[in-house]
């Protein structure tokens, strides 16, 4: 039975460890994000930053990205900056692929 035991405890840490990098890639994933669209609005520096984290923290909302998009999208339109729904989704996987790299490299390194 301790057999069994050992098994399903180590089923429970590899999901547990699993759930937290796939949240550390999203949180990622999502700063990079905010980080270009901060760019693309003409923010620099701690703008920048802080615009990402606004952008991570919009992430919380719901699964999914659609409610980082509801953020950007107003923000775009206030500063005149046109970028279609394609790009945008475009960029998010082109900084989810950064984000697992990032984040695969950081885990591997420690």
């Amino acid at each position: 039975m301790a057999s069994f035991d050992e098994r399903k405890d180590a089923f429970e840490k590899k999901f547990a460890h699993d759930e937290e990098l796939a949240f550390k890639v999203e949180a990622r994933c999502c700063k990079l994000f905010g980080l270009w669209a901060a760019e693309q609005m003409g923010l620099e520096g701690a703008d920048a930053e802080t615009y990402a984290k606004e952008v991570v923290g919009a992430n919380l909302e719901e699964p999914g990205f659609d409610d980082v998009k509801r953020k950007v999208m107003p923000d775009f339109a206030e500063k005149n900056v046109d970028i279609s729904d394609h790009v945008i989704d475009t960029m998010l996987e082109k900084c989810m692929d950064e984000a697992k790299e990032q984040i695969m490299e950081a885990n591997d390194n420690s």
